[in-house]
């Protein structure tokens, strides 16, 4: 009986061996490309127009638009022409001062905090408006 249970034993053993080496462990683990990871690349075109001029040296580069350009080519088509009333809003609105950014900052600028006013606004009851009150604040 002692003899029956280690054939058994060294039946399970050898089965579990032989049986682990099926497994994807790193000693029977091969690397292989990834089949979908391959992709072939364009075939080489020759221009048809043999006439290009070579760039400048020290010129700019025409695909080195600004973003801002390159948003308003893609959206729009370019940069739309003002429309008659938007000139003359800005005719009439003047030249802007080349240091506001600075004057800003000056101690001495009287500015109006807009915090207290746009709570008030978020804060306010819903309703239809027909009890709408409007005050002035003093100072």
């Amino acid at each position: 009986m002692n003899m029956a249970k280690k054939i058994i034993t060294l039946t399970i053993l050898a089965s579990a061996t032989t049986l682990s080496a099926c497994g994807s462990t790193s000693i029977f683990n091969r690397d292989r490309p990834d089949e979908f990871a391959v992709s072939r690349s364009a075939p080489l075109v020759v221009p048809p127009d043999f006439a290009l001029t070579p760039p400048q040296p020290g010129a700019a580069r025409p695909q080195d638009a600004g973003n801002n350009e390159q948003v308003l080519e893609a959206l729009f088509g370019g940069a739309a022409p003002r429309s008659t009333s938007e000139r003359a809003v800005i005719l009439q609105a003047g030249d802007s001062d080349a240091a506001i950014r600075s004057q800003i900052g000056d101690p001495e600028t009287e500015t109006v905090n807009k915090a207290e006013v746009t709570r008030d606004i978020i804060a306010a009851p819903e309703g239809d408006g027909q009890n709408a009150q409007a005050a002035i604040p003093k100072g």
